[in-house]
């Protein structure tokens, strides 16, 4: 991201040819039509090359901020056209990326990945996997998941944390054996 922030064209690319499927992927779960999709993922790397000089990787694996900067672009968009997202069930393989992972190297998310995400979100309590489908899946501010549910802001915040420390206890519990 350094060579990004400093204007390096080579960078960028790097950056499109790793991150693009991914981006492309989520893009497609959001947005209604695959043309959408792609103009999302065009204007999403143009943010992330504006905004290069602000990723701290001591806060954030590369990844990640990848997403949620993606993630912040498709919730903009949907709000700008005042649509909203199809309310669908959890489906992280709705755009294949031709058999190929989504990045390249440790952090990458195969089809096996994504399925194991599947079956990890719905192990856990209704509650708890209602709020990450909403916001995280569907695109849905915490605010508005909460007047979905007429539940109060204070317990979709609740339930989304322990819902996703709930997630991550299992990946790492995975990992160790």
């Amino acid at each position: 991201m350094q060579r990004v922030a400093s204007g390096d064209e080579a960078a960028v690319a790097d950056l499109y040819d790793r991150f693009g499927p991914l981006v492309f992927k989520a893009a497609c779960q959001v947005l209604p039509t695959r043309a959408e999709a792609e103009d999302a993922v065009q204007e999403v790397f143009v943010r992330l090359w504006k905004t290069a000089d602000r990723y701290d990787p001591r806060r954030a694996k590369l990844v990640t901020w990848v997403i949620l900067i993606a993630r912040r672009h498709m919730i903009d968009r949907l709000r700008r056209k005042s649509s909203r997202p199809l309310d669908q069930a959890i489906d992280i393989d709705a755009c294949e990326i031709g058999g190929e992972s989504a990045e390249s190297g440790s952090e990458s998310i195969t089809s096996e990945q994504g399925a194991r995400l599947r079956n990890r979100i719905k192990q856990l309590p209704e509650l708890q996997r209602t709020v990450i489908e909403k916001a995280y899946l569907q695109g849905y501010t915490l605010r508005e998941v909460s007047e979905q549910l007429d539940s109060p802001l204070g317990t979709v915040k609740s339930a989304l944390s322990r819902g996703l420390g709930r997630l991550r206890d299992r990946i790492d519990n995975e990992r160790a054996m």
